[in-house]
């Protein structure tokens, strides 16, 4: 025989009545200590401090009213039909909670995965990407809780699972390199291997990224196209960065005369390496004479610049062979060039003598 709920005991009715008390008091004040430990989080802020705080805001205070009332009234033990009615409020309660966590879970996932601190901002493109990646996992995050909320109110949701499986392989395999351009967009945003600003050689191309898109990377060659790269294609390549050099190591030769005396080559080495480091941005690394060459004395000389910057390194490269040329002048060192000797014995050659004796 089931009872109805004026029919409980008093001590029944009394613990009903703590419990909701003790739940509807008890999350705000769980609540208002959180606020004070998470006060320091920002709303950029990477900490999981800031996600805390960030999620306590988030939090309704109807969900509080609702889970006390549900709490207490489960106290009472009321018949099936009654408990079914309060666990359909429940979880409708608790899946529009979730959906208001949701968002901010997510942006603080992307936030780290990108390494943004507080106040960075970034591009517009890196911007684009990141807002699509932020939607696909909402919407698949949404529609997990849509499907965890049906099962919980009885419904079957496994013919559903399967035939959105099916339909799902279907359009992948439709739009399949759609797709890898967009998880290649993805990798570039989190992973970084370039961003907009950057001078990039991929293959036999190379130029300034201008935009990196949900489906295309488009950079700007030094002689003023645009190029259009694949995101997939572009990053199955080697791509070299320039921007993200630290300096640039420099490498040439030069040749000097073979009338030039041995003492004097022993010079070469010390007059190269003052002029290089007359050179703020210039580091020397070494100066040696390398080889006897075909027509001059070689050197070989290596020396780094302590910028990325090209312009730098040719302003660099531009003082140093101007001192070098100076220095070189100054001590009457000849700059060897392309040159033959031709040696021509005296007396006939053979053949021009055998041919005089058969004549006679």
């Amino acid at each position: 025989m089931e009872w109805s709920l004026p029919d409980r005991p008093a001590i029944v009715w009394g613990l009903s009545a703590a419990v909701c008390i003790v739940i509807a008091f008890g999350i705000p004040v769980l609540r208002a200590g959180i606020r004070r430990r998470c006060r320091d989080g920002g709303v950029a802020s990477p900490t999981f401090r800031s996600l805390v705080g960030r999620l306590n805001e988030r939090w309704l205070r109807t969900t509080t009213v609702v889970i006390a009332l549900i709490a207490g009234f489960i106290v009472l033990d009321p018949e099936p039909r009654l408990i079914g009615i309060a666990k359909v409020l429940l979880t409708l309660m608790l899946a529009i909670q979730l959906f208001r966590l949701l968002p901010v879970a997510v942006d603080w996932g992307i936030s780290r995965l990108t390494n943004q601190e507080e106040g960075e901002g970034v591009s517009a493109s890196t911007a684009a990407t990141l807002t699509g990646l932020r939607w696909v996992v909402l919407g698949a995050a949404y529609f997990v809780i849509f499907l965890i909320a049906l099962q919980n109110l009885g419904v079957d949701v496994t013919a559903m699972i399967a035939g959105l499986g099916i339909g799902g392989i279907a359009v992948a395999l439709a739009v399949q390199n759609i797709l890898g351009d967009l998880f290649a967009s993805l990798t570039i945003a989190l992973d970084k291997p370039f961003v907009v600003g950057d001078f990039i050689v991929a293959g036999n191309e190379l130029g300034t990224v201008e935009y990196v898109g949900l489906k295309t990377t488009r950079v700007r060659s030094l002689s003023g196209e645009q190029l259009v790269f694949s995101n997939a294609d572009l990053l199955s390549s080697r791509i070299r960065n320039f921007k993200r050099m630290t300096e640039r190591r420099v490498l040439f030769g030069f040749g000097v005369t073979y009338s030039t005396p041995a003492d004097v080559l022993e010079q070469i080495p010390t007059l190269v390496k003052q002029a290089v480091e007359a050179q703020p941005l210039a580091r020397f690394d070494r100066c040696h004479f390398a080889k006897f060459g075909a027509s001059s004395l070689d050197f070989e000389l290596v020396y780094f610049v302590g910028s990325p910057d090209f312009n730098k390194h040719m302003d660099v490269q531009q003082a140093v062979l101007l001192a070098i040329a100076r220095a070189f002048s100054a001590g009457k060192i000849e700059f060897a060039f392309p040159t033959q000797t031709l040696h021509i014995a005296s007396g006939c050659l053979p053949t021009e003598a055998a041919n005089r004796q058969d004549v006679r």
